[in-house]
């Protein structure tokens, strides 16, 4: 996998218009302002490939970007209130509907702040892949955010509350300190380019 090779490919807003399966695929799953868009871009090292919104919830479309070996897919971000129950629903049908096909699904990287615990929005969405057997780990964004006592903390408090998933993978990632990114991407590669 080559990071410089990544381009965009398309943004959906309907299953019907899913690109064909045609390389494997690493999907980014988080709620609304979690970071999604900016671990995109630290990964890629581009500025602004994935395009953040200084709005949450304005993303309601799946977004496909394209590399050499693989696709990063990066799927709405949930659990933003002021959003409309119509809309909400909409971004569930995409979503579902997008996890219903049947894609060369490698690994869904779910995002979680670090710095407070998961969402009800996050503890479905794990729970959903756990129940569906799709592999995933979980990124702790925002790790530079805490000092190193909080930080402690907070991991403990991840594990804890994860720990009925044996051998889930958590990692602290930070967009401004690069923490994370190496271990990741050695993972995305393993994963995305092991036929």
């Amino acid at each position: 996998m080559k990071p410089e090779s990544a381009v965009f490919e398309t943004s959906v807003g309907l299953k019907s218009q899913l690109p064909a399966d045609t390389l494997p695929e690493i999907v980014f799953s988080g709620r609304s302002n979690v970071g999604k868009s900016t671990l995109i871009n630290t990964l890629l090292r581009r500025k602004n490939l994935a395009r953040t919104s200084a709005t949450p919830g304005k993303t309601a479309t799946i977004n496909f970007y394209k590399l050499d070996t693989m696709r990063f897919v990066d799927l709405p971000g949930y659990g933003y209130a002021k959003v409309a129950k119509d809309e909400k629903r909409k971004w569930g049908e995409l979503i579902e509907g997008y996890f219903a096909e049947e894609r060369d699904l490698r690994l869904v990287i779910q995002l979680c702040d670090m710095r407070h615990d998961p969402t009800a929005d996050d503890r479905q969405m794990i729970e959903f892949m756990a129940e569906n057997g799709l592999p995933f780990l979980v990124v702790l964004t925002k790790a530079d955010k805490l000092n190193k006592t909080e930080r402690a903390a907070r991991l403990a408090a991840y594990e804890a509350i994860f720990a009925e998933f044996e051998g889930l993978t958590v990692i602290p990632y930070s967009s401004v300190t690069g923490e994370g990114r190496e271990d990741l991407l050695a993972i995305i590669r393993e994963v995305g380019e092991d036929d």
